[in-house]
């Protein structure tokens, strides 16, 4: 009798949950009669209460039609540890943030402490859990074990991980206050007209589109370049289309239209602006014209600006990448950019389910490439060095009206 209960329920056990196991063997231990519940207990390892706990729901007909997918009673089961220790995320946050590498702004954080080790620092703080606990508390905060080395990006700057922890500071700083963050770029230049696109869309099977077999550029449409603004702490972006030279003129000018479409009506109070940009490029640290062409930005806007640069080969990291670029290249996946207009609504079109909205406007300006800054110019910048790697971090004050 045994092995009949023994085997039926070894065929059913996969496709039942708690609920109805215990339902089930409540049942085959009614039909048995007397002794049925230490027979089925003894058949399938359930426990006698648990059967007796099955029966019950049986007899009483615990069943709610409404929602057929409960298991338990509501608040039933193992609370979140988290519910019950409220000081337990914030002291897990303050042990990984000293060790975390790459981006510390990134979504996808890296911790080099293993889980054991944070578990015992944990203990010594009050709270007493399981490494396995500490393991599935830092995946539901989005961190991932990785490595125990930095990913290598060519040569890495040695004073890289300090210029990441500087950036995250001002940051938050930044944002606390409720000023404006940004972080900004140019997305690679895009051929315009009948051209591959990578990527795949639907289209009647057999009948692929078709684009020209040459990537050559249509001397008419050319390419375009565009630059883009991400609202760090909004979660939303600006895209100027240029259809000129990415020079430094092109990048501030960007900066000014995010600011006068989106930027201004988002912060009316705000009094500075942060811009975290690449070291090279547009908008480089070492470039003079954009720091002439910040300080009309500035003069314009009455706000203090301050810049960092992310350290040299490590432009990857920068949020812009993650949080707006990438969506607009999924965006326009498989579809030829056939003109300038189409550039602008795709990218004007991208949405993401975390609410991220973006707007772009072609910028039909020409910027001249190889302008020169002379020193006497540059000195007219009220540019203010930070102690800490000046080159990087700097603030560049309004002239008084």
């Amino acid at each position: 009798m045994i092995s009949s209960v023994r085997q039926k329920y070894e065929a059913l056990a996969p496709f039942l949950h708690e609920k109805a196991r215990r339902c089930w063997a409540a049942a085959e231990a009614l039909s048995l009669g007397r002794g049925g519940i230490s027979l089925v207990a003894a058949a399938t390892q359930l426990s006698r209460p648990t059967i007796r706990r099955g029966r019950t729901e049986l007899q009483a007909g615990d069943h709610d039609p409404s929602d057929p997918a409960r298991i338990r009673q509501p608040g039933g089961g193992r609370h979140p540890i988290a519910a019950s220790d409220g000081t337990l995320i914030r002291d897990l946050k303050r042990l990984i943030d000293p060790a975390t590498r790459g981006d510390p702004m990134s979504p996808l954080l890296w911790t080099c402490k293993s889980t054991r080790n944070l578990a015992e620092a944990l203990l010594e703080l009050g709270h007493d859990l399981s490494h396995q606990t500490v393991g599935r508390l830092l995946v539901e905060m989005g961190y991932s074990l990785q490595a125990n080395r930095k990913t290598e990006e060519g040569k890495d700057h040695p004073d890289r991980d300090a210029q990441f922890e500087l950036i995250n500071a001002q940051v938050c700083s930044f944002q606390r206050r409720g000023q404006p963050v940004v972080s900004v770029d140019t997305k690679k230049k895009e051929i315009v007209g009948n051209y591959k696109n990578p990527g795949r869309e639907w289209e009647p099977r057999g009948r692929p589109r078709r684009v020209k077999s040459k990537d050559f550029p249509d001397k008419q449409l050319g390419k375009v370049a565009p630059y883009g603004v991400y609202d760090l702490s909004a979660n939303e972006g600006w895209v100027n289309v240029g259809i000129s030279h990415d020079t430094a003129e092109f990048a501030v000018e960007s900066i000014r239209r995010w600011w006068v479409r989106m930027g201004r009506a988002v912060y009316p109070e705000a009094k500075e602006l942060l811009i975290t940009a690449d070291a090279g490029g547009s908008n480089g640290s070492r470039n003079r014209l954009w720091k002439v062409s910040l300080q009309g930005l500035a003069d314009e806007t009455g706000l203090r600006i301050a810049v960092c640069h992310f350290p040299p080969g490590t432009s990857k990291w920068k949020k812009i990448e993650h949080r707006m670029f990438c969506h607009i290249t999924e965006n326009w996946r498989g579809r030829p950019l056939v003109s300038r207009a189409v550039v602008v609504n795709l990218i004007g079109n991208t949405r993401t389910r975390t609410g991220l909205r973006v707007e772009a406007e072609l910028d039909t300006n020409t910027y001249e490439k190889g302008i020169k800054v002379t020193d006497r110019e540059l000195e007219t910048v009220r540019l203010k060095e930070d102690k800490f790697h000046g080159d990087w971090n700097y603030r560049i004050e309004p002239h008084s009206k």
